[in-house]
């Protein structure tokens, strides 16, 4: 019995935390800019070995977003950054001069090697990390919008049809 009880109950968790996502006080651009945020933070934590991660909190109150977007945007940034590592890689390559090296004289080479390569990970990550911030901003803000109308479309639609029938409505009384 206990088994049924906790999917269930993690089912009904998630979608309220869904329903209040959705429902907003800031409305969708609040959300929407939060998910970017956590998704432009993600594509150059893994070089700072999750150190980045705290960057999202001063980011959100700063920039005003949503947590809860921010750590959605987060883990979809996890789920798509092993094939996002190599272009960071690249364009961390392009930014960062050809000529540069790491050279810590107590260090092996192939440790100032793995420092160099994480040095262009992190370079590229940020600047691709806030490009994917700006192409995620207005899909998920305009999403979030659409789900929104759409509710308030169908409770309209409910609304007028037990207006029909001669129900009473609180809004009537």
């Amino acid at each position: 019995m206990n088994k049924q009880k906790k999917p269930r109950s993690l089912k009904r968790w998630i979608k309220l935390k869904y329903t209040e996502l959705m429902r907003a006080p800031g409305g969708p651009s609040f959300v929407a800019l939060g998910f970017s945020i956590g998704m432009a933070i993600e594509m150059f934590t893994l070089p700072t070995y999750g150190l980045a991660f705290f960057l999202i909190f001063p980011l959100i109150y700063w920039l005003n977003g949503s947590l809860a977007g921010a750590l959605i945007g987060f883990v979809v940034g996890k789920i798509i950054f092993i094939p996002v590592a190599f272009i960071n890689s690249r364009v961390g390559g392009w930014v960062l001069p050809d000529h540069m090296k790491i050279h810590l004289s107590f260090a092996p080479d192939w440790l100032n090697h793995i420092l160099l390569v994480n040095l262009k990970l992190i370079v590229g990550g940020i600047i691709d990390g806030i490009v994917l911030g700006f192409i995620f901003y207005f899909p998920i803000k305009y999403s979030i919008r659409y789900v929104a109308d759409k509710r308030r479309e169908k409770r309209r639609i409910r609304r007028s049809m037990f207006d029909a029938h001669g129900n009473r409505t609180p809004a009537t009384e």
